[in-house]
């Protein structure tokens, strides 16, 4: 069993209060978890308007798949004009890791 997580650091754009911000963030949390089927969250800065930090965690049997699903979050996060992506943190755990 393989489990992968990744952590976003994001700074939005044009963003003045809180709710613009969940008007931002939320609907990168639930295309993640639509497309990818990831357990994914807002998971701090809540008290900031233009940052964000989202978690998303994976289980998979297989070290291959889980870092290609891993890949692909990634990259619809990073893809996203909305906001630009400062960081992200990637962890990996398993029989290999």
């Amino acid at each position: 069993m393989y489990v992968g997580t990744l952590s976003f650091d994001l700074l939005l754009g044009d963003v003045r209060s809180l709710k613009e911000k969940r008007s931002v963030v939320r609907p990168i949390v639930a295309e993640l978890q639509r497309k990818y089927a990831v357990s994914v969250a807002e998971t701090g800065e809540q008290d900031l308007c233009r940052r964000a930090r989202i978690g998303l965690a994976a289980v998979s049997g297989d070290a291959g798949h889980l870092s290609g699903l891993l890949d692909r979050c990634e990259r619809l996060v990073a893809g996203r004009p909305e906001v630009e992506l400062l960081s992200v943190r990637r962890q990996f755990h398993g029989d290999d890791a």
